[in-house]
């Protein structure tokens, strides 16, 4: 039986995460592996580097025959990258060396190639390296067998690096979650359309999808349903067509008489979790079950599903494949660039500004308006600003917290 108590947000994305296991695993070339999860613990096949090399161009040598005023080295030979000298280096001698390349057994140090002096005696310095100087040891970045990455790791551009180095060109990364999206509202037409006089255009659907697939998903649009119970059940089982393993419907979660959602998908037997939450925007917030499907009914008001989406469907998706820190914190430490009124019962996520103060400091100043209809207000913030149900409050220059919107870029952060 769904609540129909206001929940607070901590409890809603608990529920939402309930029981939550990971939907199973599948190989991927590296290349294709970008923003997947790794399914399984990473261990290295390889030692980097390998052997000992230069970490800079110049000569190699002892450092012991340089203490010696005036002392002279006899060059011997050469060292690059994936061309070694073959040989001990004995007394007295030293090998020209690249950056990468291997140190000669019995070389200690690296003589820079700017403080060698060269002349008709040999190889000498006015002020000779110490021992270890400019060497890089074998295994410095690891070695095999190391554990590079644990089950539940995000790949970016620096984990597909290093796993291309530890010589795994296939990994085995968690399915991706597959989101249908839903549309609802006779309000509502596609982008290019020439809307009537009542009627609007479907954004939400845009920005779910890429919060959707930035998390990791696969997302199928399944398009617009106008308000009628026969033709969302056709949606419904567009979606079960599609083995959608969330379902996530965009508008028509209210109880308003043109608020379909919810019989439409009791009709088709789902139980039902919850349906509100004790927040703003986004109050009306359906969860539940349709079989292996899990739903989410988002609110109709573009900047609530947005909301919405960065707060309970990225986590979801992100604990679909296993990910260890779905559902973690993420908000940061800031001040306030404006006084912050008393907060009441719901907590509230203000779009904001941020920036940077004299001390370097985060500064999030909220934006006057703050309708849940207004996306112009969400594009020019950077970040939600985090006021708790209840929150005294808060002067200018008060300690605050913010989560960052997806791309948010601030200067000196």
């Amino acid at each position: 039986m769904a609540d129909d108590k206001l929940l607070s947000v901590d409890e809603a994305l608990a529920r939402v995460l309930a029981g939550v296991t990971r939907l199973g695993e599948e190989e991927v070339p590296l290349a294709k592996a970008l923003g997947r999860t790794l399914a399984a613990d990473l261990v290295s096949r390889r030692t980097q580097p390998p052997v000992a090399v230069s970490a800079m161009d110049g000569y190699a040598l002892r450092a012991a025959d340089l203490s010696a005023p005036g002392a002279r080295l006899t060059r011997v030979g050469e060292s690059a990258a994936g061309h070694g000298y073959g040989a001990p280096l004995g007394a007295g001698e030293t090998v020209r060396i690249f950056t990468g390349a291997p140190v000669p057994e019995g070389a200690d140090t690296i003589l820079l190639q700017e403080d060698a002096t060269i002349d008709a005696a040999g190889v000498g310095a006015a002020s000779p390296p110490p021992a270890g100087r400019h060497i890089r040891p074998r295994g410095l970045d690891f070695r095999e067998g190391d554990a590079a990455f644990f089950s539940g790791t995000r790949l970016g551009p620096s984990e597909l690096a290093l796993a291309a180095a530890i010589n795994h060109p296939q990994l085995a990364v968690a399915r991706r979650p597959r989101v249908a999206l839903i549309a609802s509202g006779d309000e509502l037409v596609p982008p290019g359309a020439e809307p009537g006089p009542s009627q609007i255009i479907a954004c939400n659907g845009y920005a779910v999808a890429a919060i959707a697939e930035t998390a990791g998903a696969e997302v199928v649009d399944l398009g617009i349903f106008r308000d009628d119970i026969a033709e969302l059940e056709m949606g419904f089982a567009l979606a079960r067509e599609q083995r959608a393993d969330i379902l996530v419907t965009l508008g028509g979660a209210s109880v308003g008489d043109h608020d379909l959602l919810r019989p439409a998908l009791a009709r088709q037997g789902m139980t039902l979790d919850f349906w509100r939450i004790a927040m703003r925007p986004g109050k009306p917030l359906i969860h539940g079950m349709l079989g292996e499907t899990r739903i989410l009914g988002l609110p109709g008001n573009p900047v609530a599903a947005i909301v919405c989406a960065l707060v309970f469907l990225a986590p979801l998706i992100r604990a679909l494949q296993g990910d260890p820190r779905a559902g973690a914190d993420e908000s940061e430490a800031a001040i306030a660039g404006a006084p912050l009124k008393p907060n009441k019962g719901r907590r509230d996520f203000m779009r904001a500004r941020l920036g940077r103060d004299a001390e370097g400091r985060l500064v999030a100043t909220p934006e006057p308006l703050q309708d849940s209809s207004l996306l112009t207000e969400l594009v020019r913030s950077q970040a939600l600003l985090i006021r708790d149900a209840g929150a005294p409050a808060v002067e200018a220059g008060g300690a605050c917290r913010v989560l960052r919107l997806p791309g948010a870029f601030v200067g000196g952060s």
